[in-house]
């Protein structure tokens, strides 16, 4: 498979990956799942939060289709 992406996401990938000590694939493949499952919930009619560790302050996820 050929992914093409451009400089400024490649550059993204790459950071994250050594950042989480993992290959540029298995990256990737967190990334799908991550998607598909936010996908699903937002399908199911579901809202997807983020919470501040300290404060708890919520705020809803937007994921653009």
């Amino acid at each position: 498979m050929t992914l093409n992406l451009s400089v400024q996401e490649m550059e993204v990938v790459e950071r994250l990956a050594e950042e989480k000590g993992l290959s540029k694939t298995a990256l990737l493949r967190q990334a799908l799942r991550l998607y598909q499952s936010i996908s699903k919930r937002l399908d199911d009619g579901e809202k997807v939060f983020v919470e501040h560790p300290t404060t708890k302050e919520k705020a809803e996820l937007m994921v653009l289709s």
